[in-house]
């Protein structure tokens, strides 16, 4: 392979090491195919504490050869309880109607597929700074901060809602829901006695939510609604005395749980979103560019299937990746565009779902919600159907 100016050439590179990067590295080695992530930060990013795995998910990690272990690490959930302390009102859904559900820390995913990986398949403190065409070979070449530039035959950007390959794409950016998030873990060393659901406690516009972890960690949010341009100071401390703040009508054992958070856990955004609008008319290839997880489809908490949406693609791009290998697939751009044919509309879906359930939730008009109500009836009768969804064998 020729070159302009590059002073490395590689196969396969993902831009991000976070989640969905990750699973499709170990994807492609399952297949025997090798790749390099690139990843800016100097250490595995575990960011957002924990996300909840329901039975969707689960499957796709299956595929992923890590399942057994993970399961290891967190204790299966019994169902979900939503309490309008407010209104006195409560609402208890089983999930043994839907399936497997638990709460994992973000950190023993990452910890896990990294494990998983050959030895140097990810490079840290590797801060790219910009996607090209190379004039030569036409295929993506990538810029780093050091100078440093990377010939590349497949690119898949999985660098998050801010992702620079997505903009390379001509993907519109993210947008910003009203609706911001604190987000923390907390351990107790002789252990908790909440019951193993995720427990939703609503006073006016602010929602706190439990998922216990094991019988000794839980993983907690505080939502809260805030003008789309406020800046968050990242201070863990400034975070956890905002939480204090807007839990102070809460029960006693959810201000402790806030009180006794593990400060390094902390995180406090806006929640982004890909709007459903500019996932059906985006353009997700470029030649042998592409985008995978957060990066393609950024959605809201809502529905719990940001994590597990990217897991999903990661099987699915190594899956049609390796049909280059086997003659399925005639080369590259083909298989490129198989991945994005099986994967759009299940993220529009769930893009769409998000959508809607965040306008039920933000302080919005009468007439918004009850126009929102009618079309969710229509649409997503079933509202759990997404967590059903199979992405396939590797």
């Amino acid at each position: 392979m020729e070159s302009s100016g590059c002073d490395e050439i590689q196969e396969i590179v993902i831009v991000g090491g976070g989640l969905c990067g990750l699973a499709t590295a170990l994807a492609l080695h399952r297949k025997g195919i090798k790749s390099v992530v690139l990843e800016k930060s100097e250490t595995l990013r575990s960011a957002g504490a924990a996300i909840g795995v329901l039975p969707n998910g689960w499957k796709a990690l299956d595929q992923l050869g890590v399942a057994s272990h993970l399961r290891t690490t967190a204790l299966p959930l019994q169902g979900m309880r939503i309490t309008w302390m407010d209104k006195g009102n409560e609402k208890f859904t089983p999930y043994k109607n839907i399936g497997e559900v638990r709460c994992l820390k973000r950190s023993d995913i990452v910890e896990t597929f990294a494990d998983a990986l050959p030895p140097n398949t990810i490079r840290f403190g590797c801060d790219i700074v910009s996607v090209e065409m190379d004039p030569i070979t036409f295929l993506p070449s990538l810029l780093l901060s050091n100078g440093k530039r990377i010939g590349v035959k497949v690119l898949i950007g999985c660098d998050g809602w801010r992702s620079i390959v997505a903009s390379f794409l001509g993907l519109k950016p993210a947008k910003t829901f009203r609706n911001c998030a604190i987000r923390g873990l907390t351990s107790y060393p002789n252990g908790h006695s909440f019951p193993l659901e995720f427990v939703r406690l609503i006073i006016g516009q602010t929602a706190v939510g439990r998922l216990p972890i094991t019988d000794k960690l839980v993983h907690w949010f505080v939502a809260v609604q805030q003008g789309t341009d406020a800046k968050f100071p990242q201070d863990t401390q400034f975070i956890k005395q905002r939480a204090m703040e807007a839990v102070s009508g809460h029960p006693a054992d959810v201000q402790e749980m806030i009180e006794k958070c593990d400060l390094d856990s902390l995180s406090f955004a806006h929640l982004k979103y890909r709007a459903p609008w500019d996932l059906v008319f985006g353009n997700f290839r470029e030649k042998t560019v592409t985008v995978a997880g957060d990066a393609m489809h950024v959605m809201g908490p809502f529905l719990g299937q940001g994590g597990s949406s990217g897991i999903e693609d990661a099987v699915v791009l190594g899956r049609n990746l390796a049909k280059t290998i086997n003659g399925s697939c005639f080369d590259h751009e083909e298989a490129l565009d198989r991945y994005i044919k099986e994967r759009k509309m299940r993220v529009v879906k769930l893009a769409t779902q998000s959508y809607l359930t965040a306008l039920l939730i933000e302080n919005r008009p009468m007439l918004t919600k009850i126009v929102v109500v009618a079309v969710m009836a229509i649409f997503f009768r079933n509202q759990n159907a997404h967590t059903q969804y199979d992405c396939g064998l590797l």
